[in-house]
């Protein structure tokens, strides 16, 4: 049973919360980072994901679900890339923002924080529900 929790970032203006929405699944590619590839091979069907904009925005926006295992990504010929597939979920009742992370003491310890370039960010349940409970708060 699948119960992996992950922060997949993404650059809005390349492909945002929106698009996938739009798409409803869409390949996870572009993750080149040996560390993000990683974490990307140790993803499982049905693990939970926060889908967060880069640049500007800094800020988690919606959920997805990863519906297909690690594959080989068709664009990498050398074949030591993968990719899976994520399914759009609901919009965040709010965003949250880089900062507000920062501010949380329970991210003290998050990849997220620490790594800051790091495209697919392994979150632990803590995390998980400290990110959802700030989007469901008024307090910024």
């Amino acid at each position: 049973m699948a119960n992996g929790h992950w922060l997949l970032k993404t650059e809005p203006g390349e492909y945002s919360f929106a698009d996938l929405v739009r798409d409803g699944v869409t390949p996870w590619d572009g993750v080149r980072n040996p560390q993000a590839q990683q974490h990307m091979r140790a993803m499982q069907v049905g693990d939970r994901c926060i889908i967060y904009h880069t640049g500007g925005e800094r800020t988690a926006v919606g959920l997805a679900e990863v519906v297909r295992a690690p594959y080989p990504d068709p664009a990498d010929p050398a074949g030591r890339c993968c990719l899976v597939d994520v399914r759009a979920g609901a919009a965040l009742p709010r965003p949250v923002s880089l900062a507000a992370l920062r501010s949380n003491a329970r991210f003290a310890d998050s990849p997220l924080l620490r790594q800051g370039r790091l495209s697919v960010v392994p979150l632990t349940a803590d995390h998980w529900s400290t990110l959802l409970q700030l989007a469901e708060s008024d307090a910024d």
